[in-house]
């Protein structure tokens, strides 16, 4: 039997080579690198997708984040309430602005922000609360409104790639493992805010006002979406749902063919950016699956409040869920193009470990 990779990205991108190749050919040729025609095109057309007024591309996701925060009021002397279990970049984004972060943990249900926890972690201070749609899977944001329904929602969407958008904005990334990934890096911010929108706008170009480039009216950074990735984006946008759909029916088969092991399964609703499992000897397995030519990952080996950087955030046994989430969870393989045998092969070589 052949390995079978964590990703293969090369599988989406076989059919759009020529469509790829072309694109980068036209702008190279073209000279318009930078706020040009096919950025404003791919933020209308992703805009529409999200079912958002706005799209607002930006470098990347974390710059996405940064900048939504700030439009949001985020600085110093606030907060912003999100949770334990993420990439490290919601909370870098986080304290970018001047905030600090102030972390509630998960449901175990879910892996997603507890609304049962959110009205604790809410004050005078609290700026916005950055649910987390971890794996793919939808956190529940009308739960988290009722429980603060005064307090701005921004979704931290970098894994959730196809759900509307039903905060005050969502924040996503294109890294190229993504959903929708771009061939280097990207962002975007998506809201119905208008006001957001412009100020998110002219923040990711050094604060320029947006009639007078000349005029900066307030503090900015270089945090555009080249003009390329948005190109490229634009050739890949149309095939996403296609793309969601094939990880889809490979999670179904992942649940068929995982059944009866002693293993806790996502929930079955989700774009699966990730399939992530839950199993005791974490470690042990992923060790014997790497010796059987299965690659697999770990998101996240540690809660954001036990990396050396973030500790004054919490200390161990300050959010259990998160911290077992963390002990026990494993990425499967999971990709478009992923065939009914690896997925068989993959539950084969689980199964001889766990039987």
């Amino acid at each position: 039997m052949s390995d079978v990779p964590f990703i293969d990205l090369a599988r989406a991108h076989e059919p759009l080579q020529a469509e790829l190749a072309a694109t980068f050919e036209r702008i190279a040729q073209s000279g318009e690198f930078t706020l040009a025609a096919d950025l404003e095109q791919f933020e209308s057309a992703f805009a529409r997708y999200c079912g958002a007024a706005h799209c607002v591309g930006v470098s990347d996701g974390t710059e996405a984040l940064r900048l939504a925060l700030v439009a949001l009021g985020a600085g110093p002397g606030r907060e912003v309430v999100t949770v334990p279990n993420t990439f490290i970049a919601t909370v870098e984004a986080i304290a970018a602005t001047g905030a600090a972060p102030v972390l509630v943990d998960i449901d175990p249900a879910t892996r997603c922000m507890d609304p049962a926890r959110v009205a604790d972690a809410v004050g005078a201070k609290t700026a916005a609360i950055v649910p987390v749609h971890l794996y793919g899977a939808a956190a529940p944001i009308d739960e988290i409104r009722a429980a603060a329904p005064d307090v701005a929602i921004l979704e931290d969407a970098a894994q959730a790639h196809g759900y509307p958008v039903r905060g005050a904005a969502a924040a996503f990334s294109f890294y190229p493992t993504k959903n929708l990934g771009a061939l280097g890096d990207g962002g975007a911010v998506v809201t119905d805010d208008a006001d957001m929108a412009a100020a998110v706008r002219s923040m990711r170009h050094h604060g320029c006002a947006p009639e007078d480039s000349n005029d900066h009216v307030r503090v900015g950074a270089t945090s555009r979406l080249d003009n390329l990735q948005a190109a490229l984006l634009s050739v890949k946008l149309p095939h996403l749902d296609a793309w969601n759909e094939q990880r889809r029916e490979a999670a179904a088969r992942y649940r068929d063919a995982l059944a009866g092991l002693p293993v806790e399964l996502p929930a079955e609703d989700g774009v699966f950016h990730l399939f992530a499992i839950e199993l005791d000897e974490r470690d042990r397995v992923r060790e014997a699956l790497r010796d059987a030519g299965i690659g697999t990952g770990i998101h996240y080996r540690r809660p954001v409040h036990l990396n050396s950087a973030w500790s004054e955030l919490g200390a161990r046994g300050d959010y259990p869920a998160a911290e077992r989430l963390a002990e026990r969870t494993l990425s499967l393989p999971m990709f478009p193009g992923i065939t009914a045998e690896e997925i068989d092969q993959v539950a084969e070589a689980l199964r001889a470990q766990m039987s």
